[in-house]
């Protein structure tokens, strides 16, 4: 008998990964509907709650700056019915502009795959008498303190870009302005002439960059865009320090048993080969990328680290 009751209780943490998922699982979004991280998690949701056999039920928890959805996402329980769509952002830049934050990413959760990469673009009010990179430089060198930049906020991975772009380009002399409210508002101030020039998403350009009111210099991705070929990267315009994206990946809280995460990041992984979902994140500007857990919190923790450097070096806040 003790030994069939000794089995039994061995058996059951067995039995319930096995099962899973038994229930609907819910993604939390750290925005509100509508922006970067909202649009992706929408296309993966149907083919992900297909491949594991439950609902995926998207909640929003905007507020932040990211940090509300982040912390209720991490104090969750670790059963593998709360998943995390977590991005640069919040994940490797808040811990530095946020002293007093209450979740550590690179301890409070367990990274599974990063799902895509939205390459960030330099551009600028038509306005400006430039063509190229360097032509922004010669400017803001003749000109100090006359061209300012847009921004989505004072510790937001656009301003910080263009921080380290001020920096390797010989110390820039340029205005911050700061916008509330995201990309969106930063960059529709942008195209009404209320300033000069911004990095900014892919994705939150792209509308705006079509019908000519804001225009393109160059791109932060490691290649050329397949939506604007003639478009060179920051890299080959002579700044191979604004490399950079900026990547969304799916995580679960510290303590999720190996079998769950396993399976979410095999359902992931099909997800992110399912052509479907592939052409709907093209449309928008966002290309697929995935990894590996352990490739993926390796990134994560050397992305903390880089951004975490570049917030103390610019001395960014919270607004």
């Amino acid at each position: 008998m003790k030994r069939l009751l000794l089995w039994v209780l061995l058996a059951i943490p067995a039995l319930a990964c096995a099962q899973y998922p038994n229930k609907p699982i819910r993604m939390i979004v750290p925005f509100a509907p509508g922006g970067a991280s909202d649009f992706v998690g929408r296309i993966l949701q149907p083919r992900l709650s297909e491949l594991l056999g439950q609902q995926i039920v998207v909640e929003n928890r905007p507020g932040a700056s990211g940090n509300i959805g982040m912390e209720a996402a991490a104090k969750s329980a670790p059963d593998g019915y709360t998943i995390y769509l977590g991005n640069v952002g919040t994940v490797a830049l808040n811990p530095a502009v946020f002293p007093k934050l209450g979740v550590v990413p690179t301890k409070d959760f367990i990274a599974i795959t990063q799902v895509v990469d939205v390459p960030g673009v330099l551009v600028i009010n038509p306005e400006v008498q430039a063509n190229t990179v360097k032509d922004i430089v010669a400017i803001a060198k003749a000109y100090p303190g006359k061209l300012n930049y847009a921004s989505p906020g004072s510790g937001s991975q656009n301003r910080l870009e263009m921080e380290v772009f001020r920096k390797v380009a010989g110390n820039l002399d340029m205005v911050h302005v700061p916008y509330k409210g995201g990309a969106g508002p930063a960059v529709a101030g942008l195209a009404g002439g209320e300033t000069h020039l911004m990095f900014v998403t892919a994705s939150s350009a792209m509308t705006f960059v079509k019908n000519g009111r804001i225009k393109l210099l160059a791109v932060t991705s490691n290649k050329r865009l397949e939506a604007f070929p003639g478009t060179p990267t920051m890299a080959e315009s002579g700044f191979p320090e604004l490399t950079s994206g900026s990547w969304q990946g799916v995580f679960v809280p510290a303590g999720t048993p190996k079998d769950v995460v396993d399976r979410l990041y095999a359902a992931l992984l099909d997800t992110m080969k399912t052509q479907e979902v592939v052409q709907r994140l093209s449309n928008g500007g966002v290309e697929v990328v995935t990894s590996k857990p352990g490739e993926f919190a390796k990134f994560v923790a050397s992305e903390t680290e880089r951004w975490g450097k570049a917030v103390r070096e610019a001395g960014a806040t919270a607004d």
